[in-house]
């Protein structure tokens, strides 16, 4: 990309800092708005693209993406909401720690967001009598991010995926990091978990006791036939193929058990959302950055790691995977998507 052409990276970086910062200074009119803010940036670089540039093979492609996206995620949100989960209630430092873990772990064969939906419920009954900011804290952590840095079931490495990195990559690759850093933040949990515990002991009523319980295991299957499908099965066949899995799921689930887990389809509306507004303004940047990445002092290992971790750490981390991983490739001469 010709420094002429920056100014079209203004919509991903416009995008980007209204996701940061509009919900905090903004709420109200975030919630109302977002929608628009991001139909509006997308298509201001969509139409640069077929009108201003040769670019129609690049907005066509980022549809292609968006829409394959969306299967995905959102095969896995319905099936994975029709599941409801019974906590075993008061929950101490260990069975809190280790159903984190499982999260982790769960969080790589559902997605986070289809993870997520599945234990908040518990998690927060688990702790019901002593749920502070730290315990949501630490599930946002483990469940919705750093458990699902192993497999491309969810956003972001589902994009990577659909760029041409090969499904089972950072689990061959990157299971050691991965591990250590699971195993770092657990501890530090159980340690603080352990704290609040001896400094704030209460007595349980015996009518606050639970035991654990699942209604929806039928749709177990439908998880795990989701999961074969988006390992094997070839793209163009895969995505009608897990469409109809989560309509069987669907279809098959007792209206009860999704009350239960007040499950609405509102929390896809808005990952649509900003992901049609991510997907629509990416591609000047994967561009630019493929073609820049030996200018800006990305040449190391060490520096990718540093800047990739703030980058994530203020951003939306799929926006922040794809375009370090373009910058990656450019630094080797490739292009995104033709990296295979």
């Amino acid at each position: 990309v010709q420094t002429c052409a920056l100014p079209i990276l203004l919509p991903f970086a416009i995008l980007l800092l209204a996701i940061a910062l509009g919900p905090l200074i903004a709420q109200h009119h975030w919630e109302r708005h977002y929608h628009k803010l991001c139909v509006i940036l997308a298509g201001i670089v969509c139409i640069h693209y077929l009108f201003a540039g040769n670019g129609a093979r690049r907005v066509v492609q980022a549809g292609h993406d968006y829409v394959i996206f969306m299967v995905v995620v959102g095969t896995f949100f319905v099936v994975s909401g029709g599941i409801h989960l019974h906590a075993k209630t008061p929950s101490g430092p260990i069975r809190n720690t280790f159903f984190l873990f499982v999260g982790v772990l769960l969080a790589n064969l559902i997605g986070t967001i289809g993870a997520s939906m599945l234990l908040i419920r518990p998690w927060i009954a688990m702790n019901k009598s002593r749920i502070a900011p730290m315990h949501m804290a630490f599930f946002i952590f483990l469940v919705s991010n750093i458990g699902g840095a192993l497999l491309p079931v969810g956003p972001p490495l589902f994009l990577g995926f659909l760029k041409g990195v090969p499904f089972w990559w950072t689990l061959q690759h990157c299971w050691r990091e991965w591990l250590v850093t699971v195993a770092s933040v657990l501890t530090v949990f159980f340690v603080l978990d352990l704290i609040k515990v001896r400094a704030n002991r209460k007595s349980v009523r015996e009518s606050d006791l639970a035991t654990w319980g699942c209604q929806g295991r039928r749709n177990l299957p439908f998880l795990l036939a989701l999961l074969a499908a988006l390992i094997a099965v070839p793209a163009g066949w895969r995505e009608p193929i897990m469409v109809l899995i989560a309509l069987g799921s669907y279809l098959g689930t007792p209206e009860r058990i999704r009350e239960a887990n007040n499950f609405s389809f509102a929390p896809l509306k808005e990952v649509a959302w900003l992901f049609l507004g991510i997907f629509g303004t990416m591609p000047p940047v994967l561009e630019y950055m493929e073609g820049s990445a030996g200018k800006i002092g990305l040449n190391s290992d060490l520096s990718f790691f540093w800047a990739t971790g703030l980058c994530s750490g203020v951003l939306d981390n799929a926006p922040t995977y794809l375009t370090f991983l373009a910058t990656a490739l450019g630094l080797h001469g490739l292009e995104i998507g033709r990296a295979h």
